[in-house]
């Protein structure tokens, strides 16, 4: 094997899955509808969450769907995608003639400038960023589990799912006694993450935001449990290549999707009905842990019910229509398109740019936020047909790459697509 073909490329897309491209584009939709809501800076925060108290019939059924399907379910389905990548990168390395310990240092840079990336993105434009709490998983996640066994892999990601199940049950204790919770918390730390969205100083806003970037990065990182362990699952599901035969797969794909997505729906409902007045509780804290566990399990199904969409897709041996090619187009450059949304929101929306926000409740946000995300499909599908992969991808590669790999050199710039871990 020569050293020019030892360290393999960014995967050609005739080589790539659908499934976990078509997970990403449509999924950066939830991405856009949960991360707008937190711009609602001049609404009060009176809700649950970072929802604020709705004004009508049409906010109440936004938050309802946005609680239900969306809130704290997309980001444990990016995790999973994002573990999943990382081993399909090491396998593909590797079977290219890299020695593991070359695969560990190029997985471990990728990650720092992945931590790197959500820095700037939070100084820039965003605190709620999770590239960090990605970067930060991945460096623990790799170090710790990614060359451990099967069965390690899932009993840690067992335990960790019977912590969160347990502190659930638990937090739900003072609600089903007194039908009241604890004083919440969690709208103190809220307000304090959302206070630099409606700071108009441009530096104060941007000194809120690096502030609030830590405490995002430790807790939906690491401390809360859900990221660490979807991210063992993906490990697991990607040595099995699930993703990319899902037809050998079939019975586990229809199981966890059903379970997963009922589960993640039934989960979100009591919020749902108390933030939009059908339940007069006042739960306090007690639902954001049962939001966590369930949200994480809502998150898998989203990408079981995928995988099998893509399967009977491909089933059927067409062509992929304008839709399809659109969102796959999208998938394969999600970093760019996220970060694009931020891009697209933060000026626009923010006090310190045009403050547009100020004139929005929740259904007026939610329309704006799948308009923001047809406009990131537009831009990848330009790409897609000019035959570029997306800059922030074409970025992290380049800083990822900067070293040959033993066993072989880096990999060739030019390719017509990317690597199959963009996040």
């Amino acid at each position: 094997m020569s050293a020019r073909t030892a360290s393999r490329g960014p995967t050609g897309a005739g080589e790539r899955a659908l499934a976990p491209d078509l997970a990403r584009g449509f999924m950066l939709l939830f991405i856009a509808l949960a991360n707008t809501v937190w711009y609602l800076w001049a609404v009060p925060m009176g809700g649950l969450g970072a929802h604020p108290v709705p004004e009508g019939t049409l906010d109440k059924v936004a938050q309802f769907f946005t609680i239900v399907a969306v809130d704290a379910r997309s980001y444990p389905m990016f995790a999973f995608l994002f573990g999943y990548g990382i081993v399909q990168l090491a396998t593909r390395q590797e079977a290219a003639g890299a020695d593991p310990r070359s695969v560990s240092a190029l997985l471990r840079r990728r990650n720092l400038w992945l931590l790197a990336f959500g820095f700037v993105h939070a100084l820039l434009l965003w605190m709620g960023d999770v590239l960090g709490a990605y970067g930060l998983a991945g460096l623990l996640m790799c170090w710790l589990f990614l060359r451990r066994r099967d069965t390690t892999l899932l009993a840690w990601a067992g335990a960790l799912t019977g912590v969160l199940a347990l502190l659930s049950l638990l937090s739900l204790v003072p609600l089903a006694l007194s039908q009241s919770g604890a004083e919440s918390s969690t709208a103190d730390v809220i307000d304090t993450l959302a206070d630099n969205i409606g700071d108009p100083s441009l530096v104060g806003a941007a000194l809120g935001r690096v502030t609030a970037w830590p405490l995002i990065v430790l807790g939906q990182g690491v401390l809360g449990m859900v990221v660490p362990t979807v991210i063992l699952l993906g490990f697991w599901a990607a040595r099995r290549r699930i993703l990319e035969e899902p037809g050998r797969h079939l019975v586990l794909l229809r199981r966890v999707a059903f379970g997963g997505i009922a589960a993640g729906w039934l989960g979100g409902l009591p919020t749902a009905l108390t933030q939009t007045g059908v339940l007069d509780w006042s739960p306090g804290d007690a639902l954001s842990m049962l939001n966590a566990t369930t949200g994480m399990m809502g998150g898998l199904g989203y990408v079981a019910l995928i995988a099998l969409i893509a399967h009977r897709i491909q089933l059927r041996g067409r062509e992929p229509g304008p839709v399809l090619t659109a969102l796959t187009a999208t998938g394969r450059r999600s970093l760019s398109c996220y970060l694009a949304q931020s891009v697209l929101c933060a000026p626009l929306l923010a006090a310190w740019g045009l403050g547009l926000a100020a004139h929005l409740t929740s259904w007026s946000m939610f329309l704006f936020a799948v308009g923001v995300w047809l406009a990131t499909v537009v831009f990848a599908s330009t790409l897609e047909r000019a035959g570029r992969r997306g800059p922030a991808e074409v970025l992290l590669r380049r800083l990822s790459y900067r070293r040959p790999l033993r066993g072989g050199a880096a990999p060739p710039e030019r390719d017509a697509d990317q690597e199959r871990t963009t996040h």
